[in-house]
């Protein structure tokens, strides 16, 4: 039996964009690329938001039901004051991932400063109080997010070092979140392909009984510029370092208003997603650099995404 997707599995609200500049309370120019979990009964997103000087800030929006949110009336996290983040941080902190690890939420985000860009890790337990743990990488490295929990006694994260005009994603162990190494290629660009120019992790890792699925970004070059889309990935949950299937289409491409105008146009881009009741994937995505958006997929979809061939078909 043959099985055909139609051009996304990704799913869109029908309400989209859920939080565009007009629902923060302070001044900025755009919000968008946001880390979500659930705190209690709670949803909760923290933002990027880039103010009137162009440096980000982290928010926080809340919500009872995951669609309609109200954003606090002051930053979360700001560039910090004191060394030695200050001088890494001066020119914003960016695209946080949210994990549940250990009964803390840790989040990693990218600290900006004219040295480049380089992780950081930072915690909370209550989502008004938030501490800086570490810088964690050398730059230049990006789009990095915790694992669930730990693989062969050890922390695992996902990242992306820029180096050699290429953007892999790797796989890096810790044992003790500080001090990273045992770094090994996961994945790497595909030429000719959507993913051709750059890759990076989106969402944390999600355990399913067939492998880590992570849904990541890739960006092809074209002659407008970049583009930004989404794919999935399914890793072994023992060796994350292992590629079990890689999706050879993406499962979300920029084809609404919103997603193709804004400061950055043609960007799909997703730093959190939740997973709810029976497989059902809350998908939460920065578009065009400039708002908030919310798309749905069931898990089995995307890992069928995954193994299936490049016209939605199955492999012969």
């Amino acid at each position: 039996m043959r099985r055909r997707f139609g051009r996304d599995v990704v799913e869109r609200w029908y309400k989209n964009p859920i939080i565009t500049l007009e629902n923060v309370p302070f001044p900025c120019n755009t919000v968008f690329n946001a880390g979500a979990t659930k705190f209690g009964d709670e949803y909760i997103l923290l933002m990027r938001v880039e103010d009137l000087a162009g440096r980000s800030v982290l928010a926080l929006a809340r919500s009872d039901d995951g669609y309609h949110f109200s954003v606090d009336p002051v930053p979360a996290m700001e560039p910090s004051k004191e060394e030695p983040y200050r001088s890494y941080e001066r020119r914003g902190i960016e695209d946080p991932r949210i994990t549940y690890l250990e009964g803390t939420y840790y989040i990693m985000y990218t600290a900006y400063s004219r040295y480049g860009a380089r992780l950081a890790l930072a915690k909370t337990s209550d989502f008004k109080n938030f501490e800086r743990i570490g810088l964690i990488s050398q730059p230049e490295n990006k789009d990095g997010c915790l694992f669930p929990r730990k693989i062969n006694g050890r922390y695992v994260r996902l990242d992306r070092p820029f180096g050699g005009g290429t953007g892999n994603m790797w796989v890096s162990y810790s044992d003790d979140l500080l001090h990273w190494g045992d770094s090994e290629v996961v994945m790497t660009t595909r030429a000719g392909f959507w993913d051709s120019d750059r890759i990076g992790a989106c969402a944390p890792p999600i355990e399913t009984e067939h492998g880590w699925l992570e849904i990541y970004h890739g960006v092809k070059n074209t002659a407008a510029g970049p583009l930004y889309r989404m794919g999935a990935v399914l890793l072994d949950l023992e060796n994350p370092a292992k590629v079990l299937c890689r999706s050879a289409v993406p499962i979300l491409t920029p084809r609404e208003y919103y997603e193709r105008v804004g400061d950055v146009g043609n960007v799909v881009f997703s730093c959190g997603a939740i997973l709810e009741d029976e497989g059902r994937l809350r998908i939460y995505y920065g578009a065009a650099d400039t708002c908030i958006c919310l798309g749905f997929a069931n898990v089995e979809d995307l890992i069928d995404r995954c193994r299936l061939g490049p016209n939605g078909d199955e492999p012969e």
